[in-house]
């Protein structure tokens, strides 16, 4: 009868989270508990071409390396480990000794697909069970998909895997490629399953595949807590519960918990995974993740932003992630191009020849002492002839001007106090009484790690001939700390030193005279 086996994968795809990062002892432990729990394969980690051997890491760069965190006695579990053909030198991988891991899953793109199958002989060549696991299946005509399984067929794995990178996969996908690949994959070879979360379908699909009762024998991949990089896998524990109640299989749940409550919810509060909207628009498009992050990573951008940049990309761009690409289109997105000659020109009968207090919204601003302070810079002799805020309007002064190029603080406001200036990337529904537009692409090149709206204002004022700048609330980032004096904006903590060395040289590159009047840490950078 065909049975169903539940692969884990925490310690390989849930690696994602902690760079592989588990320490040799938490490793062991869960290698240990997953097989109490009556996991049929557990996938130790990843070969690859790495400096050195680390017994902390469940990256290595031979199968002897990685049998180190194996049981002497593998009782009914199979272990396996995954190697990439475009990253994993064949020649380390020793010949099948009859112990440790077993099964060696083979992964390549659609680009290298082909030298993917030889890699897939020489895996199988050695001795070891053998899983071939193309890269995002949703990225393969029907056509294509046939002549996988044409060579997959003339291989003989152990298993082939429908593997839904991008999480793109819904319900009628699933039906075409499972009933695809079941009617001309050979009947010996079983079929494998992995989903990723981006549409918070995993689990629903899991289920979908497992009522098939396909009669042949088949894999579902999951992970602790879907553990794995945003937006995560499929949750062992749901789908071990599922199949306890639909196949009569005895999962130990009790001992799934203990492994998530010991070692896997701590790192949920430290790092995040899961479902988010910017990782559903990626799957929406079936895209690489890594645009959903090089996007949010920008932090001038909207869910409604990222969904129509990603609507227009190149399909050839879908599966190797293009940064140059992404950037290009980014600057496409934000860049509509506006006449702003006569903005400028009136801009510039305000600003030339004025010190300029600029606001931004950094938490020292949330001080009483620190607002009174910086208040009394106007008007005072060598002080600020102009305020002029950037991306929010503080509550502690009226500004002369209110400087917005981000969509996202721009929505959050009422009326406005004050004239506003708005970079030409903003469409909103309603815009100030008093505006005035100035072109992004004009701003924007002063940053190029995105648009920064300090940097920009600098820019603008320093191009309308201001004399010199009295910068305040440029606080710049601190892990653990409030980046904002208003705490409900998203603090970016991925941000440190790097960043702030970047912002401390395009604040000089902008060519004004700028004095920090509260503690900043672009000017210790």
């Amino acid at each position: 009868m065909p049975n169903v086996k539940l692969l884990d994968c925490t310690l390989r795809d849930g690696g994602y989270v902690n760079d592989w990062r588990w320490g040799f002892a938490s490793a062991r432990a869960l290698i240990r508990t997953l097989p109490r729990a009556g996991t049929d394969i557990v996938e130790v980690g990843f070969l690859r071409n790495v400096e050195q051997y680390d017994p902390d890491v469940t990256v290595c760069n031979t199968i002897e390396e990685l049998n180190r965190l194996l049981p002497d006695n593998p009782g009914h579990t199979m272990y396996s480990g995954m190697a990439m053909r475009s990253n994993y030198d064949i020649a380390k991988l020793s010949e099948y000794s009859g112990k440790g891991i077993e099964m060696i899953r083979i992964t390549a793109h659609d680009y290298d697909i082909k030298e993917g199958m030889d890699f897939a002989r020489e895996v199988k060549a050695r001795g070891y069970k053998l899983s071939i696991n193309p890269i995002n299946i949703m990225g393969y005509s029907d056509r294509d998909i046939l002549w996988i399984l044409d060579q997959v067929n003339a291989i003989l794995p152990y298993q082939f895997s429908i593997v839904d990178t991008f999480g793109s996969m819904r319900r009628r996908d699933l039906e075409r490629i499972v009933s695809l690949v079941d009617h001309n994959l050979d009947p010996s070879i079983r079929v494998g399953l992995h989903l990723h979360e981006n549409m918070a379908l995993s689990f629903c699909l899991a289920q979908e595949f497992i009522d098939k009762h396909l009669l042949r024998d088949t894999t579902v991949d999951a992970s602790l807590m879907g553990m794995g990089r945003i937006p995560g896998n499929l949750p062992i524990e749901l789908v071990a519960d599922y199949m306890n109640e639909v196949l009569g299989d005895h999962y130990d749940i009790d001992e799934l918990m203990d492994a998530i409550q010991d070692y896997i919810a701590p790192m949920k509060g430290e790092t995040q995974w899961g479902y988010t909207p910017a990782y559903f628009l990626s799957a929406r498009f079936n895209l690489h993740r890594d645009y959903a992050e090089h996007y949010l990573a920008k932090g001038d951008l909207t869910n409604r932003d990222i969904n129509h940049i990603l609507s227009v990309f190149d399909r050839s761009k879908a599966t190797a992630y293009d940064p140059a690409y992404a950037d290009r289109l980014y600057a496409e997105y934000q860049g509509r191009r506006v006449d702003d000659a006569a903005a400028l020109e009136q801009l510039k009968s305000t600003f030339a020849g004025k010190q300029v207090l600029v606001l931004a919204p950094g938490a020292t601003l949330a001080d009483p002492a620190t607002q009174a302070r910086v208040a009394a810079l106007r008007g005072q002799e060598d002080g600020a002839d102009l305020v002029v805020s950037a991306n929010f309007v503080p509550d502690f002064l009226t500004p002369d001007y209110a400087f917005f190029t981000n969509s996202k603080r721009l929505d959050k406001m009422g009326a406005f106090p004050c004239p506003a200036i708005l970079t030409s990337n903003l469409r909103p529904e309603q815009p100030p009484e008093h505006c005035t537009v100035v072109g992004y692409d004009r701003l924007a090149g002063a940053f190029a790690q995105g648009s920064n709206s300090v940097v920009m204002l600098l820019r603008l004022l320093a191009l309308c001939g201001a004399k010199a700048v009295l910068l305040a609330g440029a606080d710049g980032y601190t892990e653990g700390k409030p980046a904002y004096a208003d705490t409900s904006l998203h603090t970016h903590t991925d941000r440190g030193p790097a960043f702030h060395a970047a912002m401390a040289q395009a604040i000089r590159a902008c060519g004004l005279d700028v004095t920090f009047v509260t503690p900043s840490a672009y000017q210790q950078a």
